[in-house]
């Protein structure tokens, strides 16, 4: 049984990395950070009785900033496959605590390389490295001759997070070269999910119009509307990474669709799928969305209420204002296609919340019931 070790297990990539693993039959090792609350919703479905013997899941308290508790964990495990997931990947944030992600995305990368290293696990472990498409910075000169950006393109980050995983990239390619270790990067460009953190644009989106549908919410708030992205599904971006080190050769791999839309756009599919349709007037930070029909028998909104405004908070210091991925290595050489488009996508991801935010609902009334019994 081959044993495979994740950190960010908690994290969206993590819990789908998870599930994908043990399907094909192996032991998954996860860390997690020791918090005052639980943060493990993603994978109870997976964990379920920690003194079953026959339980494949088994979670550690660890921290990317730890050096020795990451050399005993792998001691431990003595993992097949290491997946470095762990991170502070919030772009917005990286520059409001720019040396913390510094420490956690770029030395932690080191961390996990050194622990592998020392502990004479060179030759059986594979790791793979979450690199990122913010990496690229979105210089349209750093593009390929087909306007995309791929393994080749010159490398130009934009953000402290940009900046901390470009070590991560480059300390990856070292340890490969020097140490002779089969150690791959990943440059994912964006991929969500019914899963992903709820202070992501696109989570924030899909929940926000969840919300607005059932009543629950006037508006949301977002930043730049021009901005655009490589969206794919977080469940084809984690099935790409397991191929990564199924490979015959150590390589770095460009994970996208190759598809780009405007944040904008992501707005309009999502408003869409609960049947409300917007319009958007005015520009820039003064752009606002209106509605101009309601065709759902289930979510009745006014029509011309004001459902989306900008606010320059969102806005970020250095923007980068189009990403858009080759995935064709990936695609030639490992025959990874990706089986959800952006449209299935954001409808997964609008009936998961739609059906979150209707439980809230029932809460509500819930409450209100109670409050008149006691009244």
């Amino acid at each position: 049984m081959k044993v495979a070790l994740i950190t960010g297990i908690t994290g969206q990539d993590g819990s789908y990395l998870a599930e994908l693993l043990l399907e094909k039959g192996y032991e998954v090792h996860g860390i997690k950070r020791r918090s005052s609350l639980f943060n493990t919703d993603r994978i109870d479905h997976l964990y379920q009785d920690p003194h079953d013997p026959n339980q494949r899941l088994k979670l550690h308290y660890g921290d990317l900033t730890d050096s020795m508790n990451l050399t005993r964990i792998i001691q431990e495990c003595q993992p097949d496959e290491i997946y470095n997931l762990g991170a502070m990947s919030h772009v917005k944030v990286s520059f409001d605590m720019p040396e913390y992600v510094g420490n956690v995305d770029g030395l932690g990368t080191l961390r996990i390389l050194e622990a592998v290293r020392l502990l004479g696990l060179s030759e059986k472990t594979r790791i793979y490295q979450a690199s990122t498409s913010e990496l690229f910075g979105g210089l349209p000169e750093n593009k390929n001759e087909r306007g995309f950006y791929d393994e080749n393109s010159p490398l130009y980050p934009r953000s402290p997070y940009g900046v901390a995983k470009i070590y991560g990239f480059w300390i990856t390619k070292n340890y490969r070269e020097a140490y002779n270790m089969f150690a791959c990067n990943g440059l994912l460009f964006n991929h969500e999910s019914p899963r992903r953190g709820e202070t992501f644009v696109t989570r924030k989106i899909t929940r926000a119009v969840a919300k607005i549908a059932l009543g629950l919410q006037e508006k949301v708030f977002l930043g730049n509307l021009e901005a655009k992205r490589d969206w794919g599904h977080a469940k084809d971006y984690v099935r790409m990474m397991w191929m990564i080190l199924q490979a015959d050769k150590a390589e770095d791999w460009v994970i996208a669709t190759g598809v780009t839309t405007t944040v904008r756009d992501f707005v309009r599919m999502a408003f869409g799928e609960v049947g409300i349709d917007i319009e958007f007037k005015g520009e820039g930070v003064n752009e606002k969305a209106y509605v101009i029909a309601c065709n759902h028998k289930d979510f009745q909104v006014e029509i011309g209420k004001e459902v989306l405004s900008v606010d320059p908070s969102y806005f970020r210091p250095t923007e980068v204002d189009l990403l858009l991925g080759d995935p064709t290595k990936a695609k030639e050489k490992l025959g990874w296609v990706p089986e959800y488009d952006l449209a299935s996508l954001v409808k997964d991801m609008m009936e998961s919340d739609v059906k979150l935010m209707k439980k809230d609902v029932a809460l509500l009334k819930a409450g209100h019931k109670i409050l008149k019994q006691v009244e």
